[in-house]
């Protein structure tokens, strides 16, 4: 493997690391700026999110989905922590120009109550203006700790 590529993958390992990051600490902008801005992300909630200002709703209804917890109080979690591996990228190029790539990475969530769920993402990414940035991002969650707030949210049991 060829020092270009090295960084290549370095810098989307660091991109990927951000998104949660930020994300996890309500830095919307900070999140925001790691995607290009004709990015889609898929969340499995039915709908494609397009360009930024989309992409962020999936940010502000998670934020005001915890904040507003249950009816009666029982299950809130304070906080939603994003915990991810190292990520599996496969680097587009030759001749020491890479412009695109993609990626997996795993993840799991845990709150202040334990896991909550966990799963992928699948990523394509992209240079712009000299950074990597994410040109697609698509979440898959393959479980969910039972009455936990991804199992409320994804079946419509919870009451608030």
């Amino acid at each position: 493997m060829e020092a270009w590529e090295l960084d290549a993958r370095e810098q989307i390992r660091d991109l990927v690391a951000s998104y949660n990051a930020h994300g996890d600490r309500g830095r919307f902008d900070e999140v925001m700026a790691l995607f290009a801005a004709d990015a889609v992300m898929d969340v499995g909630d039915g709908r494609t999110y397009t360009g930024v200002d989309e992409i962020r709703t999936i940010f502000t209804g998670t934020r005001d989905s915890v904040a507003a917890g249950t009816s009666d109080g029982s299950t809130d979690p304070r906080y939603l922590q994003h915990h991810t591996a190292v990520p599996a990228i496969t680097v587009d190029g030759s001749h020491r120009v890479a412009a695109t790539a993609s990626g997996q990475t795993y993840f799991t969530v845990m709150t202040d109550q334990g896991v909550d769920h966990w799963g992928r993402y699948q990523d394509d990414y992209r240079m712009v203006d000299g950074r990597w940035r994410f040109a697609s991002r698509r979440v898959r969650i393959d479980g969910f700790t039972p009455g936990g707030w991804a199992d409320r949210r994804l079946h419509g049991t919870d009451a608030s």
